[in-house]
C-alpha cells in the first residue's frame, strides 16, 4: 500500500510529474473543427467513450453544419443519426435545445462564458469547462469526469464525492497553470492503468504514492468499499 505525500498540494505535485512523464502527449479525444461540433460532442459523450462518440459525430458533422441546421432538425430525425450513444433521445432534444438558443440569443456563436453556457439544454459546469478551455482558450476551472473524480480520491488528493465539490477542493490544491492538463492526464491513467473494475496497480507509476494500491489496500477509496 502507498503512502501519499503530505501536504495535499505536494501529493498533486509528484503525481503531475510522474504523469507528464507518463503521458507527454495527453490531451483532449475528442474530435471536432469548430466550437459548435465541439459542444455537441461533448454533450454526447456523457456516460459514453469518446471513441464511441467519434465515430456517430464523424457523419454527424456532415449532415448538420449550423446551429439553426441542429435546432431545425425533427427530434425523431436527429436521435436517429445519434442512437448508438447512450440516452440519445435525452441528448438529440438537447442538442436542439441549445442550437436553438444559440441561434436566438447568441448570434449562431457559441457562447463564452461559464453563466451562458450552463444555461443551455445539456450543460453542466463539465461540459462548459471543456467548451471554455478547448474551444475558447479559457481556463477557469478544472473538468472533473469520472476518472478524475475516481483517481483524485484513490490517491487521497480529495474525501470529496461530487464533482461540483471536488473540482471546487481541486481549485485550491492543483497549480493554476496545470488545471487543463490534470484532467487530461487523470484520464489518461484512468484509461490505461487505474481502471474502475480492475486497476493494474503492479504496473502503476503512482503505486508508491497511493493508498489504495492492490492487493495491500483493503478498500478502494474511490468508492470506499472492500476490494
Amino acid at each position: 500500500m502507498g503512502t501519499p505525500l503530505e501536504p495535499r498540494e505536494a501529493q498533486v505535485d509528484e503525481v503531475l510529474e510522474r504523469l507528464y512523464e507518463e503521458y507527454p502527449d495527453s490531451t483532449i479525444s475528442l474530435n471536432y473543427s469548430n466550437r459548435l461540433e465541439l459542444l455537441i460532442a461533448v454533450i454526447l459523450s456523457a456516460q459514453c467513450t469518446d471513441e464511441r462518440v467519434n465515430k456517430v459525430c464523424a457523419d454527424l458533422f456532415e449532415t448538420y453544419e449550423t446551429p439553426e441546421e441542429y435546432a431545425n432538425a425533427p427530434q425523431e430525425e436527429m436521435a436517429e443519426a445519434i442512437d448508438s450513444i447512450t440516452y440519445y433521445n435525452n441528448k438529440a432534444s438537447y442538442i436542439r435545445s441549445a442550437c436553438a438558443d444559440i441561434a436566438e440569443k447568441h448570434d449562431g456563436e457559441v457562447p463564452d462564458t461559464m453563466s451562458d453556457l450552463t444555461d443551455l439544454a445539456g450543460v453542466g459546469r463539465k461540459t462548459a469547462n471543456v467548451v471554455l478551455q478547448h474551444g475558447h482558450d479559457i481556463v477557469e476551472g478544472i473538468v472533473v469526469d469520472t476518472h478524475v473524480q475516481r483517481l483524485t480520491r484513490r490517491l487521497a488528493i480529495t474525501e470529496e464525492e461530487s464533482p461540483k465539490r471536488i473540482e471546487e477542493d481541486l481549485l485550491d490544491i492543483v497549480p493554476e497553470e496545470d488545471w487543463q492538463q490534470f484532467t487530461h492526464l487523470m484520464i489518461d491513467h484512468g484509461r490505461a492503468t487505474c481502471t474502475a473494475i480492475n486497476p493494474d496497480c503492479t504496473d502503476c507509476v503512482l503505486a508508491d504514492l497511493c493508498p489504495s494500491t492492490k492487493p495491500d489496500a483493503d478498500v478502494d477509496l474511490a468508492s470506499g468499499e472492500e476490494w
